[in-house]
């Protein structure tokens, strides 16, 4: 299907995934949100989806694994009931799919993450001095349950860790596990729906080098910052990343 895109077609896509990687690089997240609404407007979205795919697991393995794999796993055993809670929710919540108005969860979750984001950025901060086990089960439902139904787990998990004024590097770290075994999982899941194939497939391998190098030069500026001003550009992406959920449960 590759070969249908025309030469600007292919251009705007790396440069979409491209930036993707930076803006991941620096933060950590957003890298699906911007791939999908950046190549849908050169694509088909299912061709978009399928670009988006590779990329995406690649950063997240290397996002993870960048202190090296026992940082990785320190940070899984950190934030372990976190993970185990979200991954059963959203098995549990990935059944109301057919049933559930998807413009219902997206407001759900799309409102209170942007005035999180709003009121953090104000100054009324939402500090959690340590994670008790019933905040991080509660948070972690919450997280599965709207990636499950929406496919969108990134905004509480990076508000939780927020709020938690997690160090960047294990920010970092986590949200590579959790983002990483949900790549995974897409990648499996959309081999057996077709998105994933042959013809679709030599895009989405095109799309991991513009996306790495994004990443790259992200991480390095990232490391120029302190951890408030990794806070600030957490917070500042988290926004767009909330009011992007409010756009597409209002227009479709």
């Amino acid at each position: 299907m590759i070969e249908f895109l025309t030469p600007l077609a292919l251009v705007v896509a790396c440069a979409v995934a491209f930036g993707a990687g930076l803006v991941k690089g620096l933060v950590g997240f957003a890298m699906p949100m911007i791939m999908i609404s950046g190549l849908s407007s050169v694509m088909a979205p299912e061709l978009a989806l399928a670009g988006l795919i590779l990329p995406t697991l690649m950063t997240n393995g290397v996002q993870a694994l960048r202190q090296g794999w026992r940082a990785a796993w320190g940070s899984i055993r950190r934030f372990r009931i976190f993970l185990v809670v979200g991954a059963v929710m959203l098995l549990l919540s990935a059944q109301l799919v057919r049933i559930m108005p998807s413009h219902v969860m997206l407001l759900a979750i799309g409102v209170p993450i942007t005035l999180f984001a709003i009121s953090q950025l104000l100054g009324y901060a939402l500090v959690l001095r340590q994670a008790s086990q019933r905040v991080e089960i509660a948070i972690g439902a919450l997280a599965g349950f709207v990636g499950g139904f929406s496919g969108v787990w990134g905004p509480p998990t990076v508000a939780y860790l927020t709020a938690l004024n997690t160090g960047k590097h294990e920010q970092m770290r986590v949200q590579g596990v959790i983002y990483g075994l949900g790549a995974v999982m897409l990648f499996i899941a959309h081999i057996g729906s077709g998105v994933i194939r042959a013809e679709t497939l030599p895009l989405s391998v095109m799309m991991v080098l513009p996306a790495l190098i994004g990443m790259w030069i992200g991480g390095r500026l990232q490391d120029r910052i302190d951890q408030a001003g990794f806070r600030r550009a957490t917070l500042v992406v988290l926004l767009l990343a909330g009011a992007n959920l409010i756009r597409r449960a209002v227009m479709g």
